[in-house]
């Protein structure tokens, strides 16, 4: 079960239940409003998380249109963009995040080859 997290500085948090002994991803997806991209993004990014780092995550979605000045912080450029804040070092990654390949190795969670 995960539930969807409104928190302080406006994004919204989904964290899964069950915890580990290993690494915790805490992942932060930059968007802007629902679009279809965004959406897409949000889509990709839960599909990896569940298969590859199960139950080992959280994701923060923050809307740039709600919070423009959210975008300073990681140095958002482009949206969507994913910045894994945990485990260091911080890492991001352009794009609907449809590549899961891609984003694999964006996250180090599997060796390029």
């Amino acid at each position: 079960m995960e539930d969807a997290v409104q928190s302080d500085n406006g994004s919204e948090s989904v964290e899964s239940d069950t915890v580990s002994d290993q690494e915790f991803y805490i992942l932060r997806l930059y968007v802007a409003g629902q679009t279809k991209k965004s959406l897409a993004a949000f889509a990709n990014l839960k599909e990896i998380c569940e298969k590859y780092l199960g139950g080992r995550y959280r994701i923060e979605v923050v809307d740039l249109l709600e919070n423009p000045q959210l975008a300073k912080g990681d140095q958002i450029l482009a949206v969507p963009t994913l910045v894994r804040r945990l485990p260091p070092p911080i890492k991001k990654i352009i794009g609907d995040l449809s590549n899961t390949e891609r984003v694999l190795v964006g996250l180090d969670l599997r060796p390029m080859e």
